[in-house]
């Protein structure tokens, strides 16, 4: 019996997720979209594969059995594209990346672009989120790999440092701290501060440092929060407040003079983007090359 893979994947996205809804915002589809490949699938089987009885979804006896097999054969279907790709020697197809979001919005335009210029006939996919959202798109098997800030629970995924980033006061040129080279973190304090929602690799960052320094999140005093480092970088522009972000996103700010950057006192406030990805998992031929030309990218060349 041949089974379609997109079924499988769409199972098994509701499977990880344990709700339809967030299954249908990973893979894309309409709620309905997802219900119907799970209908055909228990019809064919003739058997409900999901518990819906509670308030989230769990598997049944015969859905956890599927689920083991499902697993296996979108591993196999790896591996066959794998290895035919090793025999004809064709570096061709699709890759899935998954970036939090300074990642995907400052570093990775240039390798793709870069990478494009070289392997014409690889697709790449991009899906941008915050670092939870790439680990739940990891862990529902939507995406080849990921490129992350923050910190990761390494039980279930590989993780494997990539680059490190540095992250940044940002204020205005005209604040009376633009002609320093760096502030003190207690400085920090009495000055609006922009933050991060929840949930962003950099909010978490940041309030790591500054525990280590005996500050709270609630010792700021918090302008606002906002959702995305452009509309943190556009409040910082407006006088709003001073804010925290990475240097890699500020960059072409920077060069331009609306924003001035700032080094923290204390020590660095230094992070690591990191690779993640599934144990056990067979990467593709064109997955080992776009990660072979991440890892050899001169990512200094962006920054200098």
């Amino acid at each position: 019996m041949v089974m379609e893979d997109h079924k499988l994947k769409v199972f098994c996205t509701v499977a990880e997720t344990k709700s339809f809804s967030k299954a249908s915002e990973i893979i894309h589809l309409t709620q309905p979209a997802v219900s119907i490949q799970i209908q055909a699938l228990e019809e064919l089987y003739e058997t409900k594969l999901f518990d819906r009885s509670s308030s989230t979804v769990s598997l049944t006896p015969a859905g956890d059995i599927l689920y083991r097999y499902a697993k296996e054969i979108l591993a196999l279907y790896a591996a066959a594209e794998k290895n035919i790709g090793e025999l004809t020697g064709l570096v061709k197809g699709s890759i899935s990346v998954g970036a939090s979001t300074t990642i995907g919005n400052y570093l990775l335009p240039n390798v793709l672009a870069d990478f494009r210029r070289t392997h014409p006939k690889i697709k790449v996919h991009l899906f941008v989120g915050n670092t939870k959202r790439i680990v739940e798109y990891l862990n529902s098997g939507n995406i080849d790999f990921g490129i992350v800030e923050g910190d990761i629970a390494r039980q279930k995924l590989i993780v494997e440092k990539l680059i490190e980033d540095e992250l940044v006061v940002i204020l205005p040129p005209l604040h009376p701290w633009a002609k320093k080279k760096e502030v003190s973190i207690y400085d920090l304090i009495k000055e609006p501060f922009i933050l991060r929602e929840e949930g962003s690799g950099t909010r978490q960052i940041i309030e790591k440092y500054l525990s280590k320094h005996g500050i709270s999140a609630h010792d700021m005093k918090a302008a606002m929060m906002l959702g995305s480092t452009v509309a943190i970088k556009g409040a910082v522009e407006s006088g709003v407040g001073v804010s925290i972000v990475s240097r890699w996103a500020a960059r072409k700010e920077s060069k331009y003079g609306s924003l001035k950057l700032l080094s923290i006192k204390e020590e660095k406030l230094i992070r690591e983007f990191a690779l993640i990805y599934q144990k056990n998992s067979i990467a593709s031929h064109a997955v080992d090359e776009f990660l072979s030309y991440l890892k050899n990218y001169p990512f200094d060349k962006l920054i200098a």
